[in-house]
């Protein structure tokens, strides 16, 4: 499977990718937000050095209890950081820039000046973020959700989340290359949390290979989500063990993307995994003896 976002062209399989998450706003739910641009480089940085392969920088939270803030507003908040990247870029090896919007005038003032990825919680209602990634060859990320963002959705009921998820899929993917999208250049997300109860979510960790028959990276936002609060009844900064368990699930599942605010626990997590995912050691077939088992 191949993936192409601008000049980066990223085979799988391969091992899973590490997105940083960079809040350039000041209400953030994991209150790690900046609105200084050298601050924000800074922690981009610090997600670099610990080994991330993406950075996702937003200007808006996805916060329901948050009112929008304005489309100029974001822009001029997302500008100063694109206009730093380049420094970045060169000093690394090669990150990939993913720009977390869904408005498309946001999409059109930011992506003349760079990004490789628009990450677009808004379900894509219909072709416009697919036509404006398609002008400029950048990736579109298609995440599953119900209604218009920065609005609570939490009273949607499905018969059957992975069902939905497929049909969804199905329909957005036709969409975005009826827009000229190539496909390589789309990644998908079946986006926990959002539009989701409790169970939906742990069905969607569960059954995540349904989503294989698409052929597209699969994009998990497990980081801190409020699905692991839940279940294990505690507050968001508490949440980066139960992150790690969400990869753990994620990556024996096929996920190719993990999307995280703690990079350095992530990245080693997925290293770890991998690595025992690739041992060509030979299997043990004989029992172990009675001595072997004191």
């Amino acid at each position: 499977m191949i993936w192409h976002a601008r000049q980066h062209h990223i085979e799988f399989p391969r091992r899973p990718l590490v997105m940083g998450i960079v809040n350039i706003n000041d209400d953030s739910f994991c209150g790690d937000g900046t609105l200084d641009p050298t601050q924000a480089m800074a922690q981009a940085k610090q997600q670099l050095l610990d080994g991330a392969d993406i950075i996702d920088i937003g200007a808006e939270s996805a916060r329901t209890n948050r009112g929008p803030i304005s489309v100029e507003e974001e822009i001029a908040r997302l500008l100063p950081f694109i206009a730093q990247w380049p420094v970045l870029h060169a000093n690394f090896n090669a990150p990939l820039l993913s720009i977390n919007t869904w408005r498309s005038e946001v999409i059109a003032a930011v992506l003349p000046h760079g990004g490789d990825i628009i990450n677009d919680l808004s379900a894509l209602p219909d072709a416009t973020n697919a036509r404006l990634c398609a002008e400029f060859d950048a990736s579109l990320l298609i995440m599953h959700s119900v209604g218009q963002p920065k609005l609570p959705h939490t009273h949607v009921q499905y018969p059957n989340i992975i069902e939905t998820l497929v049909d969804f899929f199905t329909q957005k993917l036709e969409l975005a290359e009826s827009a000229g999208l190539p496909y390589n250049n789309i990644l998908i997300d079946p986006g926990i949390d959002f539009a989701k109860q409790r169970d939906d979510n742990l069905a969607i960790y569960r059954h995540l290979r349904a989503l294989h028959r698409f052929d597209r990276p699969i994009l998990l936002p497990v980081s801190r989500k409020t699905v692991i609060g839940d279940v294990l009844g505690i507050p968001a900064l508490e949440r980066d063990a139960g992150t790690v368990a969400c990869i753990a699930a994620g990556m024996t599942r096929g996920a190719h993307i993990f999307r995280v605010h703690h990079v350095k626990a992530a990245v080693q997590t997925v290293k770890m995994l991998w690595a025992v995912q690739r041992s060509t050691s030979p299997l043990v077939t004989s029992p172990l003896s009675s001595s072997a088992m004191t």
